[in-house]
This record gives C-alpha cells, sequence and structure tokens, in this order.
C-alpha cells in the first residue's frame, strides 16, 4: 500500500451516513433486534461457535479461523459490534453491559436455545466475561476462548487513552487523532502475513470508519470499557466462580495488550489453560490464523 492510498483512506473517515443502501454492497446479512441492526454472518453445520471481534476492528479480523472453524464442521458466527463495521452506530454508554445485551440479542435471535463455544478477542475479552455473569441463568456457554483479552485491572494505559478519557478534551482530542491513529496503525501488529493480506486489512477497516459514528463509538468504547477495568474484572470472576472451561492464547510481543496481564488473569481464573505464542503481537488471530486454529481446536472439540 502506498503512502497516498493510506491519507485517502484515512482521509475518507467519518465521510458518510450508514444506509440500507450502502450496507447492501458488503458481504453478509443484517438482523434487527430491539437495540438495532447487526451486520452479521452465520455459516456451517454442527456445533455452534460463536465471535466476538475487540475495540475497533470487526468481524473479518476472524476471518481465517471463521473459515476454519466451518471447515472443521461446526456453526460459526460472526457480528460487528454496533459502532463498528457495517452494525448500527448507537448514542449512550458503549460499556460492558451494553455489548452483552447486544450479544445476547443477536445469540437468541439466530441460535435460540442452542448452546455455544464463545470466542472473545480482546476488548471481547470483556464482553463475553460480562455476558456470561449477566446471563448465567441461560447456561448456554459451554466454554470460553479468550484471545489477548482486555479488562485486566493491572493494564496501565497509554497516555493518549488517559488524555482521551477526559470529557471535554477528549471530545475534542479523538475526532482529531482518532482516524489517523486507528487506520495508521492497522500494520503494526501484522507481523507474519503477507503484505496482500497487510493491505486487505487496512482497506477492510477503513471501509467501515468512513461511517458517520465510528469514533464516537470508539471513544465511548475507551472510557466506557476499555478504562474501566474495574468493571471487566468483575465478569472475569464470575467466570472463575462458575469454574467455565477457559482457555487463554496471548502473544508475548502484544503492544494494545501486554503479555504481562496474563499474570493477573491467571491469578484470577486459576482455572484457565495458558498458551502463550512466542514473538506474536496483538492481532494474532488474523495475522496467523493457522497458528491460531491449532491452538483452539482441541480445546474445542
Amino acid at each position: 500500500m502506498t503512502e497516498a492510498e493510506l491519507k485517502a483512506l484515512i482521509k475518507m473517515g467519518e465521510s458518510e451516513t450508514l444506509t440500507a443502501e450502502n450496507r447492501a454492497q458488503y458481504k453478509g446479512e443484517y438482523i434487527k433486534t430491539a437495540m438495532g441492526t447487526t451486520h452479521y454472518e452465520l455459516k456451517g453445520e454442527g456445533e455452534a461457535v460463536v465471535l466476538v471481534h475487540g475495540y475497533s476492528t470487526p468481524y473479518f479480523i476472524y476471518d481465517k479461523v471463521f473459515e476454519g472453524l466451518v471447515n472443521l464442521g461446526y456453526k460459526v458466527l460472526r457480528y460487528d459490534l454496533f459502532g463498528r463495521g457495517f452494525s448500527d452506530r448507537l448514542s449512550g454508554k458503549n460499556n460492558q453491559d451494553f455489548f452483552a445485551k447486544q450479544l445476547d440479542e443477536v445469540t437468541t435471535a439466530l441460535l435460540g436455545d442452542e448452546k455455544f463455544v464463545l470466542i472473545g478477542t480482546s476488548m471481547g475479552g470483556a464482553i463475553t466475561t460480562t455476558y456470561i455473569k449477566n446471563y448465567a441463568e441461560k447456561a448456554r456457554v459451554k466454554k470460553l476462548i479468550l484471545l489477548a483479552p482486555a479488562g485486566m485491572d493491572t493494564f496501565k494505559a497509554p497516555f493518549y487513552m488517559h488524555l482521551c478519557s477526559f470529557p471535554v478534551l477528549g471530545d475534542i482530542l479523538f475526532p482529531l487523532i482518532g482516524d489517523k491513529v486507528l487506520i495508521g496503525a492497522t500494520q503494526k501488529e501484522l507481523y507474519y502475513c503477507p503484505q496482500e493480506e497487510k493491505d486487505y486489512y487496512t482497506r477492510s477497516f477503513a471501509e467501515g470508519c468512513k461511517y458517520k459514528g465510528f469514533l464516537k463509538s470508539t471513544l465511548s468504547s475507551l472510557r466506557n470499557t476499555i478504562l474501566k477495568t474495574d468493571v471487566s474484572m468483575l465478569g472475569y470472576r464470575a467466570v472463575a466462580q462458575m469454574k467455565l472451561p477457559m482457555l487463554v492464547v496471548w502473544g508475548t510481543i502484544d503492544k494494545t495488550m501486554p503479555y504481562y496481564q496474563h499474570e493477573r488473569l491467571l491469578e484470577t481464573c486459576p482455572h484457565a489453560k495458558l498458551i502463550t505464542f512466542e514473538n506474536s503481537g496483538h492481532n494474532f488471530v488474523f495475522d496467523e490464523g493457522e497458528k491460531t486454529m491449532e491452538a483452539i481446536k482441541d480445546f474445542i472439540a
């Protein structure tokens, strides 16, 4: 990707309004629940697996794992969180409970009472554990897999996150730098996939960023989910009390959710199994899809 193309993608951010007409051009389906419209893909037959992505990258981050699980004989559901990709942009606090409710509505509508394996990446870790805590009476999750999860109260947030957390300053600063930082950094933790896949990642990410409301949603998620680790920890503690079968995969050179946090996770959830990816970054689920599949397939089975 040339520097000129990258600049053009960044400039395109927040330039259009998401409508039914432009949604129709994208792969996937749409479901309207009480909260709003969610963009999703459901494919395959067999035992159900649900994939929850993280803070900013929509469901395409699971491209390789999604197809890998389908090929192994699973029915796999992935969807865009509100504010990302081609799902609705909603007002209000984008916190753990907000996204857990979306997860509940989408899985109830598409899977009914069917039990499923639940996989969460990055902020998806805080979402999935909060979902399990809030909707424990449904007892629908059979196993939990977390990939570089967010939500540990030992997380040392970088300075720019703290700046953006201030009500007035963040509201001014984030719209000025958000697209440049988020789109510009898409390839920084992709170390091993070929360049054409890295460029596909950046272009796909930017496509969702061009619709108004993305920055408002990600800023709200930063303030109300990423930085609210005390709330996220409640979900992890709940999972620990249930002793739900749990696998955690983490890369040692993760710059977004650094590896040192695994110690706090294992302290909180001592029953969890940890697999360490040496010299892997935060986005290994896309960057090293086959390696990720090898790590999780036996646990799922």
